[in-house]
């Protein structure tokens, strides 16, 4: 929002998790659609249009091997050892 020209409108799209439907949050939208940002929030139920929930999908039924189940340890190094080779050994091509 700082970084925004006052001319210009930025549109925030979020899930519909509880914390940004909070009476808080709420308040703020107010103030921000003052400075010209709009939030717009993903239908409820629609995890294909959630771009993390895609990345889950994949770690979780692609990525890891069973074994990585094995133990709290085990799943933890094997997330990690994903996540950091994400962009390069793990891709996810959306074409």
């Amino acid at each position: 929002l700082e970084q925004k020209s006052p001319e210009a409108f930025a549109i925030v799209v979020l899930d519909n998790a509880s914390i940004h439907r909070s009476a808080l949050f709420l308040r703020k939208e107010l103030e921000w659609r003052a400075q010209r940002l709009y939030v717009i929030f993903l239908p409820t139920y629609s995890p294909e249009l959630n771009l993390i929930e895609i990345l889950w999908r994949k770690i979780k039924y692609e990525w890891l091997p069973v074994t990585a189940y094995q133990s709290f340890s085990s799943l933890t190094s094997h997330v990690l050892q994903v996540l950091s080779g994400y962009g390069e050994k793990y891709r996810i091509n959306f074409v």
